[in-house]
């Protein structure tokens, strides 16, 4: 769970970190979350994880089931397609306005979190890669604080955060080329080009890679045909 911040309210500190504990992947797809459980786990009341599950599953991160229980949503091949779509547009889009605004002290951060990446990948320690990943991009992102699209990429890695630790999870064994490195050079250039295709191959190496694998193939499928 991220720290609380000063005067947060409970209620929004629980919805936060369930928002981005999603989002790093932390939650397999399928997997039912109950108001008990997490409540015990953030040693928090029932009332604002009842509230954070209901936003939830307002932003599609979590299903209610006709028996009014909740779940990470399960995905299918088109539902997959379109979400990769979605990221494939929006985010070399977010980097490519965001250049002007990275300043050295945030290509520094930029450049520390790669080599937490780097140190995980090399320890086999999937979820520092999904958690390190993911900021990385928010923090690539971000740098325009005024920036539309952030909200909208979240909402994407909301969605297929579940997915991402068997994307990344499987790189260092396809023996994938370093996109992050070379969306740093090109910030450190300043080339607008270069850094949209770097984050377009960085998009497609991790989520493409992960829905041309026979495996998870073979699941979507099966969650199609059910």
């Amino acid at each position: 769970m991220p720290e609380r911040e000063d005067a947060e309210p409970i209620h929004q500190w629980v919805f936060r970190g369930l928002r981005r504990a999603i989002m790093s992947g932390r939650f397999p797809p399928g997997q039912p979350v109950t108001i008990r459980g997490l409540a015990a786990r953030m040693g928090v009341s029932a009332m604002p994880v009842r509230e954070a599950l209901r936003r939830l599953v307002a932003e599609r991160a979590l299903a209610l089931l006709d028996n009014r229980r909740v779940r990470v949503p399960v995905m299918t091949v088109e539902r997959f397609d379109e979400l990769l779509a979605a990221r494939m547009a929006l985010e070399p889009e977010a980097a490519v306005r965001a250049l002007p605004s990275i300043g050295p002290e945030r290509l520094a951060a930029l450049r520390r979190i790669n080599r937490h990446i780097d140190d995980a990948v090399a320890n086999a320690d999937g979820e520092t890669v999904v958690v390190q990943n993911l900021l990385f991009h928010l923090t690539l992102y971000g740098a325009r604080a005024d920036s539309v699209l952030v909200p909208l990429i979240e909402s994407v890695w909301l969605q297929t955060g579940p997915f991402m630790r068997a994307a990344l999870e499987d790189l260092p064994s396809q023996g994938a080329d370093d996109h992050h490195a070379e969306a740093l050079a090109a910030i450190a250039r300043g080339d607008a080009a270069a850094l949209r295709l770097a984050i377009q191959a960085d998009i497609q190496t991790g989520l493409g890679h992960l829905a041309q694998s026979g495996r998870f193939a073979g699941r979507l499928g099966a969650e199609r045909a059910g």
